[in-house]
Order: C-alpha cells, then structure tokens, then sequence
C-alpha cells in the first residue's frame, strides 16, 4: 500500500511539474508574441525586388517553400513585419562605359518595380525615408518599404548618380558586392584587393554619401576598405547584412576588433541570417573536394562570385552549384545559432549595436527562420535567454533608426579629408 501511494504521489508531482513547465511556456511565448507586436520590426536586408521584377509575381500570394519567394504580404503579416530595406542589387559586371549604361537599366528597373508595387498596393505599403515616417505609415496599418542598393557599381565614376539615387528613396548603398569595382576592394574578390580599401573616387563617394545623407554600408567589403571608411565617414556607419566571423569565418563578417570599432564610431551591425554566415558550416570531405573543383573550374573564390560571372557562364555555373548542393547537403544552422550571433555580438560591440538584416529572398534559409513569418521565432528565443523589451526593441529597429537619425543630422558636419 505504501508502494502504490508513493507511486500515486511520484506521478502526481510529475503532471504538476509537466503542467507548470507547460504554464511556464506558455507564459514566456505570450510575452514574446507582446514585444514582438509592439516593436517596431525593422529588416534592413530583403532582396526582394528581384522578385518584383519577374513577370508575374504577386505580393499577395501566399508563396509555398519551393517558390522562392521569402516574403510576400501573407508572410509579412504573420511575422510582425512594419518595415523592411528593399535592395537594389546588382551583381559586378565590366567597368567599362558600355557595362556601366547596361547596370544603371538593370538597377533603375528595380527601383520602378518598388515603386510599382507600392502604387499597386498602397493599402499595404508606403515608402518611407526617415524613420519618423516609417513610424506614421505604421500607424496608418501599412509597412514601411525603405531603399538600399548593394553595389555602388551603377555609380560608376560619377558622383551625380548617388544625387539621383537619393531623390529615389535609397537611403543606404553597399559599396561593392562579390568582386572590386571604381569604388573599393570586396571581401571576395577572386583577384584580390586593388586599391587596398578605397579608391581615391570611393574616398569621394563616401563623403559625398555623408553630404547627402546616405548610409555607408560596408558589408561585403574588404578589411582596409572598412577602415578607410571609418576613418573618413564623419556619421555612423552600418554592416547591413553581415554576422560576426568569430562564430563563421566567412570574409563578409566582421572580427571582433571590426564590431568593437564600429561600435565606437556609432554604427550597427546587422546580423545576417544566412546558414553559412551564422554558423560554420559543417561539410564533409566529398563536399569540400567538389567544391574547390568547382571554385578552381570557374575561377572563382567563393559561390558569391558566380553572380559576377558573364550571363551564359552564370547560368550553368550556378545550375552546377545547385546540383553540388543537392549532392552533398550541408545541415543549416537554426534560431538558437542566430541567437547566439546576437549574443556574442552583443557582448563584443554592445547592445546599441546590433541588429537585424536577413538577406531573405536573397537565398537565405535557417531551420526555425525559413522566411519572414518566423521572426517571432527569434524574438522568443531572445526572451528565452533573458533580452529585456528594450533590448529587444534596439535589436529589431531602434539601433538603425538611431544610426538614420545620424547620418540625417551628420550632413551639415565638413567632410573630413581622404
């Protein structure tokens, strides 16, 4: 009898702890869901216009995995989303003057396709410039749609463009991609650098961005190139997509030193949620050997040059990536591992530091973050470990809006010498 109540008690403790675990789970994903509505949810990191400008797309359909297509208004919905950079991307081609009519088509297309679909949708979506009216057009039960480029190669070597890309609406410009161009050295580049970080044309570039009131976005770009920048810029800069190469080393990341010193010039790093940025990738010895053969085939360095390869070699190129891929799967990191970029980050570089910028619809995927409508995903993952409202509230906007207001308030200070 003693046996059977001891049992009896053991199994009665055992559905009351089972119970206040689930209580306590509850409770904890109630409050994230709280602060995750009432942030305001800033992605400064979206390719998405590379979407619009295919024939056919539609924002409101509800995409399905294999579509391709991260984020759509469903998406948006589910995820919290109030505001996100759209990025005019191109990939480098010739620097050549033939090269450089043909890439301002190719991103002006892109810029008319944003504003296309903010007409079409203007219930859904308004553009916004400064952080006062992303928080206005939240009001009005829209999402803030901001600019970036990535790549400054349609500039060329004329400074009126950044002029006209400005009154457009881009508020922030990755100076270079996957290769170097009349700007500065990239991370990638497979013939390495060039001018050792910027071009005396790039020093030039920057200060008038400054002038004008443009974010200098350093991610993808070389080592020195980031320094040139933080010793020239006279307003705070930013990484828009980019995690921290302590925990990936991939060239696009920063080292520790680089966070601590763009935090101490005011700006922001915005982490990255690309498998192979968050967490090392973990591959095989059949992967790595098929992959420097193909790298060694297309003279290549990295899969981010495969988009400045000439159009036909690109299109079988990347066919034969795909199939590589496929072959010799790579496991993809998770929530707990992009937390983990956010924690470490926070601790190198500080709170008002680090944010959010996703590289969705730009071949982004992790476990727990396969397109915008898991963002609350990682909210709770940082409740889990003890970020506060405030803390979470800088991470997913504040720390950027901060740095807009700055380089918005920085434009009358004197450009410093290149």
């Amino acid at each position: 009898m003693l046996y059977l109540r001891s049992a009896v008690l053991l199994l009665t403790l055992a559905t009351f702890s089972a119970r206040a675990q689930t209580g306590d789970q509850a409770q904890l994903k109630a409050k994230a869901r709280a602060i995750h509505e009432k942030a305001f949810m800033l992605d400064t990191h979206q390719d998405t216009p590379s979407n619009l400008i295919k024939p056919g797309f539609d924002l409101a359909k509800d995409h399905t995995s294999n579509e391709d297509a991260q984020v759509d208004f469903p998406k948006m919905k589910r995820g919290g989303v109030d505001g996100a950079f759209w990025a005019v991307y191109v990939a480098q081609g010739p620097r050549t003057p033939e090269g450089i009519v043909a890439i301002r088509k190719e991103a002006q297309a892109m810029f008319d396709a944003i504003q296309a679909a903010i007409r079409q949708h203007p219930t859904e979506l308004a553009l916004a410039t400064t952080p006062a009216e992303a928080l206005q057009i939240r009001k009005k039960g829209q999402r803030a749609i901001f600019i970036g480029m990535e790549n400054g190669y349609p500039i060329g070597q004329d400074l009126g463009m950044l002029q006209q890309y400005y009154n457009q609406g881009a508020r922030y410009i990755t100076l270079c991609h996957a290769s170097n161009n009349d700007i500065c050295d990239s991370s990638t580049d497979p013939k390495g650098p060039e001018y050792q970080g910027l071009s005396a044309f790039g020093r030039q570039v920057v200060q008038e961005m400054n002038r004008l009131g443009i974010m200098v976005d350093i991610s993808h770009t070389s080592d020195s190139t980031f320094y040139d920048v933080l010793r020239l810029s006279t307003v705070p800069v930013i990484a828009s997509h980019s995690s921290s190469r302590a925990l990936s080393d991939m060239a696009r990341n920063l080292t520790d030193d680089m966070a601590r010193d763009l935090a101490r010039h005011g700006g922001v790093v915005q982490v990255n949620l690309y498998s192979p940025y968050v967490k090392k990738p973990v591959k095989s010895a059949e992967r790595q050997a098929a992959e420097q053969a193909f790298f060694a085939k297309w003279h290549i360095k990295t899969s981010l040059n495969l988009y400045a390869l000439p159009p036909d070699d690109k299109q079988v190129a990347m066919a034969e990536y795909a199939t590589l891929e496929k072959q010799y799967p790579v496991p993809l990191a998770n929530v707990q591992d992009a937390a983990d970029q956010i924690d470490h980050l926070v601790k190198v570089a500080g709170i008002d530091h680090v944010g959010i910028g996703s590289d969705f619809d730009g071949g982004t995927v992790l476990t727990g973050l396969a397109d915008v409508s898991d963002f609350p995903n990682l909210t709770l993952e940082l409740v889990r470990r003890g970020y506060s409202e405030k803390d979470i509230n800088k991470i997913w906007g504040g720390n950027l809006f901060r740095v807009m207001n700055a380089v918005e308030k920085g434009k009358s200070k004197p450009a410093r010498k290149g």
